[in-house]
């Protein structure tokens, strides 16, 4: 029997427009941070800083832009794959404005300083329960309405699907494990290593679980459709997904090479890492040979161009990740610009990409019509190519010209370049020619906005589009699936759902228990003790501005680097920092050991105007320190919330951290009387000069130069 239902359009319209709208808002904003590294006047005030603007920028990018593609194009190609309507038309619009809720809830939190610090995941506690809240109700959708398909056969692209929900959902629980201080301020649960092992397992498979595999399940939709073929391999479609998925999960380590993680986890996520070139390649040509036979169409379809190159850009990100995992090439690469030049390789051309061709498909087809202007399609094309080019080349340059610079010696044995703003003043043409690129970039943006704007104006938009398709078949248990042996688990969700979950907690479970479990995995430094009370508040503060987008605190064990900041990090040193504050990029000198190296007033007149105190620096300056007065409210709390973390507070220093913080406060005041500098020992400033006093004091070290600048 055959019956009649419609698929509603309204919802996938609405995420398409919000994919464009945080699309535009995004970009803007990464521009605007961009600028900010070549023109340092243009950091307006402490809202407008780059510490604070560039998670803004990630965050609406990534979740923002690339998550409201993802729903878009799941809640299109996920009802007429399964021939049926979403389960529920309810949940599709709360999920909807849960979702923007949380967006403009980040774009008002982190220009604020309301931030946990941990990369792609700043979010602080009441919006990670808002985004858990928002997650389960897109899995209930997605899930009811697998459950009342027509079509048996889950095709591919539900394969992906299931287990970015999975996943997702796994990684968002176990890193947001916080303790809230207060409505707006929580500490990590977890500390030092073990705490930077979570975050990298969460932030490298964000980008996995986020940022790729619910977009190759897109690209399983609709490259085929675009080019009405089937897909290349069906077979290789079954070795990608589960290789790629099994495989992913343990490469997070490799962010953390030559860090004080421990080696046997470092060497894991090296060796998974490298494993990752074959099902990443093996999706990627799966994608691109289903094009086969249709390579004249490229030429003329601006839809199909976008995609060849959003895959390509697709398998030069996956080629190159596992490269930066070996040893040789991430000690010339981390925390350098090279990082930033792959990362938009796959943000800009993969996501960004498949996102515009997935948007011209899209619009037409719901609006009864054609594109308004396939020359200005065209146009987005190719000035959207050129600007991923300009981005990246010259940051690709920058990287290779940092690592050289910051690794060379005379042949005395001296460093060449001690200071680092020397490295900063030599890639200035680059960030120029990233300005130009991402310009670019986003003027074709703004061409498709015109463009979709006038093919709206030209259309009749379908609501609820008919369809019909066969009653589904009550099934009685004994079905035989025939065929494939992989058709048993394509026919049944749960067990789909549960072999993606068993695939990618392995990984995990194998790197964390260990390090979690096992003493040495994190050995103790008995002369590290935790934070007194004001460079607790200090270290907040530091949190707060963003200070770990440009400043790394782990010093690798390479002579340049021991030379220049002083000796390697250990793992012990580390026991109390809730979160972690290594960093992944290095805009500044490390300031793991910068305790002691500069008087308090240096620090003074250095966060009051950098530009003025060292010449050529690209540093904001933070007169806000100067002016707002430390929260000693929060003191009890905070000091209480770091015992239950097992920081060794005592109960009874609860009460007197204020007396405790104040006293230190007065000594650091009266010593900058000394210098002729009159502070209010309360500033905010008094509190970061004593956080940054007190880095890398706790263990005995030999002397490294000074390093000024940034």
């Amino acid at each position: 029997m055959i019956e009649r239902f419609e698929y509603d359009n309204r919802p996938v319209r609405a995420y398409l427009w919000a994919t464009i709208a945080w699309g535009a808002i995004g970009m803007l904003v990464g521009l605007w941070a961009a600028l900010e590294l070549v023109l340092p006047q243009l950091n307006l005030g402490e809202w407008f800083t780059f510490g604070r603007l560039r998670p803004l920028h990630t965050n609406s990018v990534i979740f923002a832009f690339v998550g409201n593609g993802i729903f878009a194009g799941v809640y299109y190609s996920l009802p007429r794959l399964l021939k049926t309507p979403m389960w529920s038309r309810v949940l599709s619009w709360t999920q909807f404005w849960s979702w923007q809720a949380i967006i403009v809830s980040a774009a008002i939190t982190l220009p604020l300083g309301i931030t946990a610090s941990k990369e792609y995941a700043e979010l602080e506690w009441p919006i990670d329960i808002a985004i858990t809240i928002s997650w389960i109700l897109f899995g209930i959708n997605m899930f009811g309405t697998i459950y009342k398909r027509r079509e048996k056969h889950l095709y591919v692209a539900i394969w992906f699907y299931i287990a970015t929900w999975v996943t997702v959902a796994m990684l968002h629980i176990v890193n947001s494990y916080e303790i809230p201080v207060s409505l707006w301020k929580s500490y990590s649960g977890y500390a030092g290593v073990q705490d930077a092992l979570v975050q990298w397992w969460y932030g490298h498979n964000a980008v996995a679980f986020f940022l790729t595999t619910p977009y190759l399940g897109l690209m399983y939709y609709f490259v085929p459709k675009a080019a009405n073929r089937p897909v290349y391999s069906y077979k290789l479609s079954i070795i990608h997904f589960w290789a790629l998925i099994f495989i992913y999960i343990w490469a997070g380590p490799h962010h953390l090479l030559y860090s004080s993680l421990p080696e046997w986890a470092q060497s894991l996520g090296t060796v998974f890492s490298i494993m990752l070139i074959a099902p990443s390649w093996g999706g990627m040509l799966n994608g691109l040979l289903t094009l086969r036979g249709v390579w004249d169409r490229v030429r003329e379809d601006v839809v199909l161009k976008f995609f060849v190159v959003a895959l390509t850009a697709y398998g030069m990100a996956t080629l190159e990740g596992p490269l930066l995992s070996i040893k040789v090439f991430n000690a010339m690469s981390h925390f350098t610009d090279w990082t930033i030049a792959h990362v938009h390789v796959g943000a800009l051309g993969w996501n960004g990409f498949l996102t515009f061709g997935m948007i011209y498909y899209l619009v037409p087809r719901m609006f009864r019509t054609s594109i308004w202007s396939k020359k200005l399609a065209n146009a987005h094309f190719w000035i959207g190519t050129l600007g991923i080019v300009f981005y990246t080349v010259p940051l690709y340059f920058a990287g290779f010209t940092q690592s050289l610079m910051w690794k060379q010696f005379t042949p005395d044995g001296y460093l060449v370049y001690k200071n680092f703003l020397d490295t900063v003043l030599q890639i200035q043409y680059a960030y120029w020619l990233r300005v130009l690129g991402g310009t670019l970039y986003i003027t074709g943006l703004f061409f498709m906005v015109y463009n979709v704007h006038r093919t709206v104006r030209q259309g009749n938009f379908l609501a609820l589009e008919p369809a019909e398709a066969p009653a589904a078949e009550k099934s009685t248990g004994k079905e035989s699936t025939g065929g494939y042996w992989h058709r048993w688990i394509e026919r049944r969700p749960m067990q789909m759902l549960l072999f993606s979950l068993v695939a990618v907690a392995i990984g995990g479970l194998v790197e964390m228990v260990p390090t979690f479990l096992i003493q040495s995995n994190v050995p103790t430094i008995s002369s590290v003790k935790p934070y007194t009370p004001l460079e607790l508040q200090g270290r907040d503060i530091y949190v707060s501005e963003g200070c770990y987008n440009c400043h790394s605190q782990m010093i690798r064990p390479f002579r340049s680097e021991t030379e220049r900041y002083g000796e390697y990090s250990k793992a012990g040193e580390f026991v109390y920092d809730h979160p972690f504050q290594w960093g992944s990029k290095r805009t500044g000198p490390d300031l793991a050991r910068v305790g002691g190296k500069y008087q308090d007033s240096w620090h003074f007149y250095h966060m009051l105007d950098p530009g003025k105190f060292v010449k050529g620096s690209i540093m904001p300056a933070y007169p806000h320190m100067f002016e707002k007065d430390i929260d000693l409210k929060s003191t009890p709390r905070k000091i209480e919330v770091m015992r239950q973390l097992g920081v060794p507070y005592d109960e009874a220093f609860i009460a007197t951290a204020n007396d405790s913080l104040l006293a230190q406060a007065g000594r650091i005041a009266e010593n900058l009387a000394k210098g002729g500098i009159e502070v209010d020992k309360e500033k905010e400033i008094i509190a970061v000069i004593a956080y940054l006093q007190r880095l890398g004091t706790d263990i005995k070290v030999k002397p490294a130069m000074p390093s000024t600048g940034n």
